[in-house]
Formats: C-alpha cells, structure tokens, sequence
C-alpha cells in the first residue's frame, strides 16, 4: 500500500473540536505506538483564520485581521480527510509529541507555530490553507433514508438546488 499521509501534507479534520478546520501533519506514526494501537498523526492547524484585509483598513488593523491562532492535536487516521496540498512550513523542530504532556509545553509550541503560520500567511503562499471551508450539508429525506448532498455557498446563496429548498421533503441538517 502506498504511504500518502506524509509530513507537511494538509489535511482537513472530520472529527471533534476543530471538525472542518484545516492542518498540516507534523508526525505520522502508520503503525501505532503503545499507547494508540492504531495509525495516527501529530497535526498543527489552523484552529481560528485570519479576516479579509481591504485597503483601507489602517496598518494596525491590517496586523490585527492578519492573526492566526493555531493548535495541536494527535488524531486518528480515520478522522482525516487528505487534500492534494502540501505546505511547506518545517514544524519538525518546533512541535513533537512531548509538546503534549504538559500544559505549558503546548503553549509555547502553540505560539510557535502561530508565528511560523503567520509568517507564511503574510508572503501570501498557500492562500488555500489560511482560507475558511464554506460548505452546507443539506439532505434529502426518501422513504425514511437521508441521502446527504454538499452544495457550496457563493455570496450568501447556494450555487445549485435551490429550488429543493422549497420542498417540504429536502431538510437542511447542519450549516458550517
């Protein structure tokens, strides 16, 4: 099988807290370790994105809009989606799996990453990461089945299925 979660790939997550958020691996352990049986990664990601800068915006809140705040988590491969994108931040030496047994240990690598991520927002590579997910997952109810289907916002409005909002049988589930 071909090893495709590899370091500096972006993912997105599925799972807890920061569901739909955007990361980088840092680690991946493919065949577990003692504690977690299972295939997992150490990830650093975005946990809140930085605002939209307009120009006239003074440099003060330019600085203030441009902040990232970031985090770190240990997730299971199964609670990852992998995107074609790599980001190419070093994050080996600042984040290790000992930053997450003590509190202040994560909060210094924490803010470490925020630097290296603002870092990179402000050069303007990777416009992708440091951009909001804006999807909506409507479903469609059919004989008591829920069939699930993801239609992209565009300037307040659906792109497609509108007209499927007025039936009495299409629910919307969730809005992110």
């Amino acid at each position: 099988m071909v090893k495709f979660l590899k370091p500096n790939k972006a993912v997105i997550l599925l799972q807890g807290r920061f569901a739909g958020h955007k990361a980088v691996i840092v680690k991946n352990f493919d065949d577990g370790t003692r504690d977690r049986a299972y295939g997992h990664c150490l990830v650093a990601g975005v946990a809140k994105y930085p605002s939209k800068v307009i120009r006239k915006d003074s440099a003060k809140k330019q600085a203030k809009k441009s902040r990232v705040k970031a985090f770190i988590k240990v997730v299971n491969y199964n609670h990852i989606m992998p995107t074609r994108y790599t980001l190419d931040v070093d994050l080996k030496e600042v984040v290790s799996a000992d930053a997450l047994v003590s509190r202040d240990k994560k909060v210094t690598a924490c803010k470490e990453i925020k630097g290296k991520f603002e870092e990179r927002f402000k050069t303007g590579k990777n416009r992708w990461f440091f951009s909001k997910l804006r999807y909506l997952v409507l479903g469609l109810v059919i004989h008591g089945t829920i069939s699930c289907s993801i239609f992209t916002l565009q300037h307040g409005r659906l792109r497609n299925g509108l007209d499927m909002l007025r039936r009495p049988s299409f629910i919307a589930l969730s809005q992110t």
